[in-house]
């Protein structure tokens, strides 16, 4: 049985192998200043069709802001539907999709002579199609005195216990309390500007593969940069879920960055996530290997989807799971996942899938209604008001980002991570005990 507590204590360890006793690393004391940070400009990758604006210096910027396109759809589409947004992204190089549906859904699109708002408006061979992109929404990130959870720090990464309730980036709707406000302030850095890319806009704020803005601007006693977009997150290399508790870990140097970046391109970071769920799984372990997808009907939520990547706009996504303990008589389950790909809110999709959604996330069904539902047939009268004091209390998706291991970007060492859950997850948990708990033999495992 695994015992979760919430002491800060020995949390970083060489191992790679799964278990809660870890050695401590000695704690550091350096920080990052300005004046060390190195940045970089950013250059659009070239080719044919339309391009953002280039700086005086050659250098391309990714700003499409008053780019124009004036062009009929070509007759080799034949009869295929084909939505007017992926038509435009592929007229105009380089620019998201996201960016285009911003400028359809402000009017600036026009399909023979009228105006189209609806970004799935399907267009036909011989269509007259005129586009203008829309201008790019800036966003400030100030350095803000927020107490961060240090895991581990040393002169080239920081490992950060992430709170739940925390976004980690700014976007419209939080401009502040974010963990880039908070890291601003650690590295005493100064106030970012950046544009908005819709494509991480607070609704995607999670966990996946690799972390990518907009161009962004920083300002520092009334001087203004270009700096680089995969040095001025500052150092994100990934990103959790607002309601996701637990390890993220940010560089600080660009070669850092880099060699991050490609551990979670080659998906060698090694990452086990825990979560209680709303029933238990079958079989008890497995492997979920569905693509996962933005879901037609709800933009805030994605769906996996059995078939193809690629068919829907899904991408490949995988992941295992183990269930760890039955819990509440089999209305919930603690349940260990490892990922072999990150997608937005992929353990959040796949858990739905298996019809086990985590307790606590009413995007994918794990309503308060819904787990009542489970608990009350199963919980002694006498435990009654306090299992719905409980679920009451339910605010987030009960999922924490256990273990985190890497090779370390400058060392080579392997190094691992351990954060157990926060207090909300731990009396979940030790009240879901009360009603009952069996723990899974290890002959039930496998595939993990």
């Amino acid at each position: 049985m695994l015992s979760f507590h919430s002491c800060g204590c020995c949390r970083v360890s060489t191992s790679t192998a799964f278990h809660f006793q870890f050695r401590t690393l000695p704690s550091s004391s350096l920080f990052l200043y300005a004046t060390s940070y190195k940045f970089r400009s950013t250059t659009a990758s070239a080719g044919s069709g339309l391009t953002g604006h280039s700086d005086s210096d050659g250098d391309r910027k990714l700003n499409f802001s008053g780019v124009r396109l004036e062009e009929a759809v070509d007759s080799t589409i034949g009869s295929a539907k084909l939505r007017l947004d992926s038509w435009i992204s592929s007229r105009i190089n380089g620019i998201s999709r996201a960016r285009v549906q911003s400028s359809i859904k402000s009017g600036l699109v026009h399909v023979n002579g009228r105006v189209v708002d609806k970004a799935s408006f399907n267009v036909k061979a011989g269509d007259q199609i005129k586009c203008t992109i829309a201008e790019l929404q800036k966003l400030r990130a100030v350095p803000e005195n927020i107490p961060l959870d240090i895991v581990y720090e040393d002169e080239h990464v920081l490992v950060i216990d992430k709170p739940a309730h925390m976004v980690v980036h700014p976007a419209p709707g939080n401009t502040s309390g974010t963990l880039v406000n908070g890291i601003l302030h650690h590295f005493n850095l100064p106030n970012v500007e950046f544009s908005k890319d819709e494509s991480l806009s607070d609704t995607e704020d999670s966990d996946d593969e690799v972390n990518s803005y907009g161009s962004m601007t920083s300002s520092y006693e009334g001087s203004h940069s270009i700096l680089s977009m995969s040095s001025i997150r500052p150092g994100i290399v990934h990103r959790l879920d607002k309601g996701t508790s637990g390890l993220l870990v940010v560089a600080k140097d660009e070669h850092s960055h880099m060699k991050l970046s490609e551990q979670f391109k080659q998906r060698t970071i090694k990452r086990v996530y825990v979560s209680l769920t709303a029933g238990v799984p079958t079989p008890v372990s497995g492997r979920v290997e569905v693509p996962v997808g933005r879901d037609r009907n709800n933009r805030l939520r994605m769906t996996a989807v059995a078939g193809p990547a690629n068919s829907r706009n899904a991408r490949h996504a995988a992941s295992r799971y183990r269930v760890i303990e039955i819990l509440a008589g089999g209305s919930c389950s603690l349940v260990e996942w490892k990922l072999e790909t990150g997608r937005t809110h992929q353990i959040r999709a796949h858990a739905k899938y298996l019809g086990v959604p985590l307790l606590g996330d009413e995007v994918y069904g794990g309503t308060k209604s819904m787990v009542l539902s489970l608990l009350r047939p199963r919980t002694p009268i006498s435990l009654h008001g306090k299992i719905v004091q409980m679920v009451s209390r339910l605010d987030r998706p009960c999922l924490h980002a256990l273990t985190l291991g890497f090779q370390h970007p400058h060392t080579g060492e392997q190094v691992h991570f351990s954060c157990e859950p926060p207090v909300d997850f731990d009396e979940i948990l030790s009240q879901l005990r009360k009603i009952g708990s069996e723990n899974v033999s290890f002959s039930k495992r496998s595939n993990f």
